[in-house]
């Protein structure tokens, strides 16, 4: 029958058979059951039926009265006399909810097709989060600080409300989380979700790694919704509605700190650990119901926190990056004025990178997270089109690179078009900065199209803490970047600002030539190179840009974002594959808590840095004094040495270009008169082959063999190669004599410069100058490629494939750092008067850098200048490093101040929000408690450190707490007390834990340590 193919007429007599069937065996049933089936079918109940079966229900044991005009009973007989007794049997209930039991059993076999997509499913469920949050942070409140909750007349509906005040703006939208369940009814029908039994209670499964409860009775009071519910028992659930599975409060904060300290940890992994403990397998619903979770657990965390910012004053959205550093931000009255109110790092990092969907999918989580760390990609945008993007930069003038030498490959065109950081409008580019967009691209150009978001572009102070950051969104390190951030530096943060950027040189050009101009001028800030990537470039950059001479930086090296970036890196591995608003959440939470530590330890930095200043005061006073008189000179000549210096490295030029056409020419000439030899070489052997007579005519005659038979076919072949070898001279010959007469024509020389002429001999000499450059050029290049390679293996968290790699790379490097050695020796032999040779040990130290310009200086009167000198030169750079070192006294004095300042005031505002939220019974107060506890100990912290700051004995600033600028007077206010912090820190300071390597320091010099260990000597 199922193979069997119906017509019309078969389709409607199966139907009626298929209706006498269901009617012959419903006959026996009552009215009330017949309805009940109806209605289950689907079908509209026979009018009889229905009235029968509504007034069953009011009817309680009545006496059933035939209707007289009733021709037939329900059985089709006809009611006969004597039927008097005739009664009608209740039908009793539990018949129908059996049936009704029965099909509901068979109906929920069957399987409906979702036919949402998965981005609908997890629409739908962050719709059903949304009106659920703000009681979720209300019960939490409650159920985390129970002695704190509000009693009394306040009610539980006031409760709600103010939160959700507190929590949702009405200009700004809620933006939460999702969870990954199909079952997603809508928002208006779910809005109250009360379990449907009528008890007040129901029992969920749990997860709860401290109990080890499979399972919990969560009591329902009044109007709670589920989620409420859960949340006030110390769970929370999966999913909004109706949640089959719940994880404990107390599990999902402790995977919180876990991953706060230890990036790298996994949902999975935790997930696991769960199971274990368990003693279950691993099973994968637990890890997609904690990870749904968390990101709830995340968002209520976000909330509690801004409410309590709100409640300090702190709730805009600028007010982090502005004040959250009291040392740059928190001015006190009476400070001497800096010379720069801000020092700031800017840089980009590859390693937080996201895989971008693949196979034509869409995306399927479309939330969107916002944070005050990250700036928005539309504001990023509006600088894609202020650089033109220079997509043919000049190369440095240099040979081709040897085999064991690997090559620069060109900057490759960026996907989207958009311009490099150095890509400005000047004339010429700067070396530095095409070495910089070489290496940049070849990092850069083969990750854009796997991944989608390819990295971030950070700012920081100088304290480490985090300023702002930005997506690099399917694109290497693009201008875009770094000018949306001084952008909104320039707008939001007064003052002069010194800016650290590994290509700040050029980078500072290309500001300039942006509509950023006039507000960077105005501000009077100024960017320059980190210390380490610093030593990378050029030196005529070096003594403009770099840290060490660059008046009021203090000791600051501006390589902060190295750091930052070795610690975020453990981000990578759960960060790769996740969704855009996952990535976000977890480096939002990562770079809040590295700023809680910052500035936990900024009293710290604070004592190292003063510390260390003293140190270099008292070890190079002394040493400077002594050399200037051992020199004969005084500190103004070595000053005015300085200045002579670094006036003379920012005028130097490169090649003269006009002199490029007479070494063409000069090329072309020499090519030419070797080409002639060789033509008549081959020639001479070409009529060789043949005998002649005594006037030179071609005798043909047949020898008798010398020596065996004679080889034919040999003496044939070797005629032909010397004719074809002499048709291709002839060739070469004519177009050399093509390309000199040209230039000849082009340049009007009238004559044909001979070996022995005075401008032949003036440019062959510059010629061997020039060989002499690109030798000493391939040697500075492969010296800068060794230096950043040795970056990449300081990296902490590289692996140990790329640690190896990066090993045997730089022993190659150091191989072809010999070969061009040589060659370069080969060359300085050549030059009049002949160079000095150089040696590994001199170029295997990054100082030799400096040294290019004056080797490739050939000018006497040049080199007769005092501070050509190497013993002045040296002098300089000392007295340079200690003129730092005070300045950084100066910069410290003037930061420990502040901080001790914004301790003081900062507790006065402690005392005064917690009297307002416990007066006012605010379910908040509780939270507010919990959030002055972490910040009172590290600020007691901070002032411990800042107590034996001003125990130093070379301590010049003033001790105490000052006055805010256009704060209140607090100076009579007693001070906070570091309490026994102190004692912690006076043994730290006695173990020298102040100074221990951390673990990234630790890993970093590991690193440097196997490296040099493995070069070849």
């Amino acid at each position: 029958m199922r193979n069997q193919r119906f017509g019309i007429r078969d389709i409607v007599a199966e139907r009626e058979r298929a209706a006498d069937r269901y009617k012959a065996l419903t006959t026996g049933l009552g009215q009330q059951n017949r309805a009940t089936l109806a209605a289950i079918r689907g079908e509209e109940p026979d009018l009889e039926d229905a009235a029968h079966a509504t007034t069953e229900g009011t009817r309680e044991h009545t006496t059933y009265v035939p209707d007289v005009e009733m021709q037939s009973l329900e059985d089709g007989s006809v009611p006969q006399d004597g039927d008097d007794e005739w009664e009608d049997v209740v039908e009793e209930e539990s018949i129908s909810y059996a049936i009704r039991d029965v099909l509901d059993a068979h109906t929920s076999v069957r399987v409906t097709r979702d036919t949402r997509t998965w981005a609908q499913r997890l629409r739908a469920v962050d719709e059903n989060w949304k009106p659920k949050i703000p009681l979720l942070v209300a019960a939490y409140l409650r159920w985390k600080h129970p002695s704190a909750a509000p009693t009394g007349g306040e009610s539980h509906a006031a409760d709600t409300q103010s939160t959700q005040d507190l929590c949702a703006s009405p200009e700004e939208p809620d933006i939460l989380p999702s969870s990954t369940s199909s079952e997603c009814p809508s928002p208006e029908a779910q809005q109250h979700d009360v379990p449907p039994s009528a008890t007040s209670a129901f029992t969920i499964d749990v997860i709860d790694l401290y109990t080890g409860a499979t399972s919990a009775n969560i009591p329902v009071a009044g109007d709670q919704t589920a989620a409420e519910a859960l949340v006030m028992a110390g769970y929370l659930g999966t999913t909004p509605v109706f949640p089959s599975l719940a994880v404990s409060l107390k599990t999902l904060e402790l995977l919180r700190v876990i991953r706060l300290f230890k990036a790298s940890f996994s949902i999975e992994a935790f997930a696991k650990m769960i199971c274990y403990m368990y003693y279950i397998p691993y099973r994968r619903h637990y890890r997609t119901g904690l990870s749904d979770a968390f990101d709830i657990y995340l968002t209520i965390q976000q909330r509690v926190e801004q409410q309590i910012m709100a409640a300090l004053g702190r709730e805009t959205s600028d007010w982090r990056p502005i004040h959250g550093c009291p040392p740059c931000s928190y001015e006190v009255e009476g400070e001497k004025k800096p010379t720069w109110n801000r020092m700031l790092v800017l840089d980009g990092n590859n390693s937080l990178k996201r895989m971008a969907t693949t196979g034509g999918r869409t995306v399927g989580d479309t939330r969107l997270f916002e944070s005050d760390y990250f700036l928005a990609r539309d504001y990023v945008n509006t600088f894609a089109k202020e650089v033109k993007s220079r997509q043919e930069q000049r190369k440095p003038d240099l040979p081709e690179s040897d085999h064991d030498d690997s090559g620069d490959e060109g900057p490759s065109e960026q996907p989207d078009g958009g311009a490099y950081p150095t890509d400005s409008d000047a004339a010429k580019p700067a070396p530095c900065a095409r070495h910089w967009k070489a290496a940049a691209s070849d990092d850069s150009k083969r990750m854009w199209g796997m991944f989608d978001e390819t990295g971030i572009f950070a700012c920081a102070c100088r304290h480490a803490m985090i300023v702002w950051l930005v997506d690099m969104v399917r694109s290497g390190e693009l201008a875009k970047y770094p000018l949306a951030i001084v952008a909104k530096i320039l707008d939001k943060i007064p003052g002069k600002k010194l800016i650290g950027y590994d290509i700040g040189c050029a980078f500072g050009d290309t500001v300039l030539h942006t509509s950023l101009k006039s507000a960077f001028e105005a501000s009077g800030s100024r960017f320059c190179v980190n210390a380490f990537h610093g030593y990378s470039h050029s030196y005529d950059c070096q003594v403009q840009h770099h840290p060490n001479v660059i008046a009021g930086i203090g000791l600051e090296e501006m390589e902060t974002l190295e750091r930052i970036f070795s610690a975020s890196n453990q981000l990578a591995p759960v960060i790769r594959y996740a969704s855009t608003y996952r990535r976000l959440s977890f480096i939002h939470a990562f770079f809040r808590h590295w700023d809680s530590e910052k500035y936990a330890n900024i009293g710290l930095f604070l004592y190292n840095n003063y510390v260390q200043a003293l140190d270099i005061i008292e070890k190079h006073s002394e040493a400077v004094a002594a050399t200037l008189r051992d020199l004969g000179i005084t500190s103004e000549q070595l000053a005015e040495y300085d200045r002579e210096e670094r006036k003379y490295f920012v005028r130097l030029q490169d090649e003269d270009e006009a002199n490029l056409w007479t070494i063409a020419y000069v090329e072309a000439l020499q090519d030419l008169t070797k080409a002639r030899e060789e033509l008549e070489d081959t020639s001479a052997r070409f009529r060789n082959r043949a005998p002649r007579d005594e006037d030179g005519d071609v005798r043909l005659t047949f020898l008798v063999p010398q020596s065996g038979a004679t080889d034919y076919a040999g003496d044939l072949s070797a005629t032909r190669r010397l004719e074809r070898s002499r048709r291709v001279l002839l060739e070469r010959v004519d177009r050399l004599t093509a390309e000199a007469i040209a230039i000849e024509s082009e340049f009007h020389v009238r004559s044909r410069w001979q070996p022995g002429d005075e401008q032949y001999m003036k440019t062959l000499e510059y010629i061997n100058n020039r060989r002499y450059y690109r030798a000493l050029g391939k040697v500075q290049r492969l010296v800068i490629q060794r230096l950043f390679e040795l970056h990449r293996l300081n990296l902490a968290q590289t692996g140990y494939k790329a640690r190896t790699y990066l090993a045997k790379s730089l022993q190659r490097r150091c191989k072809a750092i010999r070969n061009a050695v040589t060659s370069y020796n080969a060359a300085a032999i050549q030059m009049n008067p002949p160079r000095a040779a150089l040696d590994w040990d001199r170029v295997s130290h990054y100082t030799f850098l400096e040294e290019f310009p004056l080797l490739q200086e050939t000018r006497n009167e040049v080199l007769e200048k005092p501070w050509t000198r190497p013993e002045v030169r040296a002098l300089i750079r000392l007295s340079r490093r200690l003129e730092r070192a005070h300045e950084e006294i100066q910069n410290a004095n003037r930061e420990v101040r502040r901080m001790h300042t914004w301790i003081r005031d900062e507790e006065v505002l402690f005392r005064q929000v917690g009297s307002k939220l416990q007066g006012e019974s605010s379910v908040l107060y509780g939270a507010f408690v919990e959030f002055c506890k972490h910040r009172r100990a590290a600020n007691a912290r901070n002032l411990a450190y800042i107590q034996q700051i001003y125990g130093l004995k070379g301590f010049s600033g003033t001790v105490g707490a000052g006055r805010h600028v256009n704060g209140a007077d607090r100076t009579g206010l007693p001070d906070p007390s570091a309490g026994a912090e102190s004692q912690h820190v006076l043994r730290e300071l006695t173990e020298g834990v102040g100074f221990h390597e951390e673990d990234g320091t630790a890993g970093e010099v590991s690193a440097i340590i196997d490296y040099l260990a493995s070069l070849s000597t």
